[in-house]
């Protein structure tokens, strides 16, 4: 008898210590890019997939407060919000004590925490012509000394990191001057951009030539593997500092719901990220259905098999599947490349060619066959939600296939006996679009072609990964493309930027370098968001039209699906990704 009691108070006992030293079951979250990533140093990135992955990996000194709609700016990094004197032409930062950098070799084993030395350095990188920064505009031409230091680099072939310059002035260890030329009434949203995250110095150059291999910076999640173009796996940072979900969600209902779930839990609750490139929409659709993704952007072909109008179908939302449905700040709009050979310059027949080639594109058409209504038709450069927007204006590019016929008639564009037509001096003609690998992409060629074949124009098609699109516009290779802009914050110049001479190479993928238009747009730059500057971009937009240079298109309705064990999800306009704020109820996760 005693020694069958003793075995059970040893198996209770066991059991006791097991319960006790058991580790809770890993948070996973599971999600998909729609396109490949392009690399990892923020300095060089320009497009939205890689910029999510970066959010959780480095920080800016400022960003968005999750829940506040409007968006609100609030201290990142920074310990505060900015002290702002002499008309908005000096900016005082101090930083957060006890912020480190992810561990990493390139540190020898030493916490390294990041200074104000280090926001200095980031900054500079922007204005170093071998890094080509396309979002170095955020910076250029307003702090002092540092367009003169990236003009001496472009004259001698090397920056001077060391050099002092007046317009960053490091008063301590954790604070920061940033002295500017004028006042610029949207510098503190271009320190909460992910590509202005703080790096390391001798990250940096211990890394020189694979800096997009490496990423070190301070963020929530630092990346543990990389398959190019394929997996991402972030997991926690280690060295991250304590922080704690506080987001007042005002008087919305669902996001009172959100605070309700995540008040008071730390920052971040997920322990591991793994993100997919899966380039075919229905191969997503397919893994979220199966709860192989936790997670996904709803692509437009699927919209039909998800909403009944705008609402999420009983089959979905009978299973706890949630829906988030925004109109994105963003255009997509055709370009047409203006140093190209046969397309480009600004004689009136390459103007007229270029103008009816945008004249027979059909947006409705593209909305309802493409994106299954999951798009409005917009415009005008600056979408709705965003200081300058006009939701108003009329364009003088609208569909009409007759106009553009008779356009090219006129100019010479006559036909062969081929049935196609021929350049005014008799040469061939032909237009190459360039688009990416997915099915959605190759009913959007079938499209150009369609609206190609309205003009008797002969289509070619261009095939590339986007990665590789990306760095073609940027050389001036690609001749028209359907592109798409997401605003960075909320104000018209980052739109209006686009087509700005001094940006190709960078942003400008039109490659469109016109004084004229140069010139008003800088005007705007030391301009608050007014009727005024209203009225200047109406110019530049007309402008853009005129020359043939680009049409505005379509602005994205985004819908987001999550599984009801994604707790805390609500799209942001504005911030690129928000998965560190969520959390994972692992009691309803398949496969935690």
């Amino acid at each position: 008898m005693i020694n069958h009691m003793g075995r059970l108070l040893f198996i209770l006992l066991g059991l006791w210590v097991m319960g006790a030293w058991a580790v809770p079951p890993e948070k996973v979250l599971r999600l998909e890019l729609s396109a490949a990533e392009t690399g990892f140093d923020p300095v060089m990135t320009s497009d939205l997939n890689t910029a999510s992955i970066e959010q959780q990996l480095f920080e800016s000194l400022l960003t968005y407060d999750y829940l506040a709609r409007p968006v609100k700016l609030i201290p990142r990094l920074a310990a505060a919000m900015p002290i702002v004197t002499d008309q908005g032409k000096i900016w005082v930062f101090t930083l957060k004590h006890g912020v480190y950098f992810a561990p990493d070799p390139i540190f020898k084993g030493q916490k390294r925490e990041v200074t104000a030395q280090d926001v200095v350095y980031t900054l500079m990188r922007f204005m170093d012509p071998k890094n080509r920064s396309p979002y170095k505009f955020l910076v250029e031409g307003k702090i002092i000394g540092l367009d003169e230091l990236g003009e001496a680099a472009r004259r001698t072939g090397h920056f001077n990191y060391d050099a002092s310059i007046p317009g960053l002035e490091v008063l301590d260890r954790y604070t920061l001057k940033i002295r500017l030329k004028t006042t610029d009434y949207n510098f503190a949203h271009a320190m909460a951009q992910p590509m202005y995250g703080i790096v390391a110095r001798e990250a940096i150059e211990g890394y020189a030539g694979d800096t997009a291999s490496h990423p070190v910076g301070s963020g929530p999640y630092h990346l543990t593997r990389w398959t190019r173009s394929s997996l991402m796996v972030l997991e926690r940072n280690p060295n991250f500092r304590h922080e704690i979900w506080n987001f007042d969600p005002g008087n919305d209902p669902d996001s009172q719901n959100i605070a309700a779930q995540m008040r008071g839990k730390s920052i971040p609750q997920i322990d591991r990220i793994e993100v997919q490139v899966i380039e075919e929409a229905q191969s997503a659709w397919l893994s979220f259905g199966k709860g192989e993704l936790d997670m996904i952007g709803l692509a437009g072909q699927f919209a039909p098999m998800a909403l009944h109008g705008t609402h999420l179908k009983s089959s979905l939302a009978d299973r706890g599947i949630r829906l988030d449905r925004i109109s994105d700040p963003s255009i997509a709009y055709y370009f047409i490349n203006q140093q190209d050979p046969v397309l480009g310059g600004m004689s009136k027949e390459k103007i007229a060619l270029r103008r009816a080639i945008f004249m027979v594109q059909n947006d409705e058409e593209m909305i309802r066959v493409i994106h299954k209504g999951q798009a409005v038709r917009n415009a005008y450069p600056i979408p709705e939600g965003v200081a300058g927007a006009d939701p108003n204006y009329r364009s003088l590019l609208d569909y009409n296939p007759r106009e553009a016929n008779r356009l090219l008639d006129r100019m010479g564009y006559a036909k062969g006996p081929d049935g196609y037509r021929r350049q005014p001096d008799g040469q061939p003609l032909a237009v190459r679009y360039t688009s990416s690998l997915s099915s959605q992409d190759r009913e959007l060629d079938e499209m150009m072609k369609k609206a190609l074949d309205r003009l008797a124009i002969r289509f070619e098609s261009e095939k590339l990964k986007f990665p590789e699109i990306l760095k073609a516009e940027r050389q001036c290779r690609v001749q028209i493309r359907l592109s798409a802009w997401i605003a960075d914050y909320p104000d018209g110049d980052n739109f209006m930027q686009l087509w700005y001479g001094p940006h190709t190479h960078e942003n400008n993928g039109s490659c469109y370098q016109d004084p004229e238009w140069d010139r008003l747009y800088e005007k705007t730059l030391t301009m608050p968001a007014s009727p005024q500057r209203d009225a200047i971009y109406h110019q530049l937009a007309r402008l853009l039209e005129l020359k043939g240079v680009t049409k505005v298109s379509t602005t994205h309705i985004r819908n987001v699906l999550t599984h009801p064990w994604v707790i805390g999800y609500k799209a942001h306009p504005i911030l690129p990704s928000v998965w560190s704020l969520l959390d994972i109820d692992v009691s309803r996760a398949p496969r935690q």
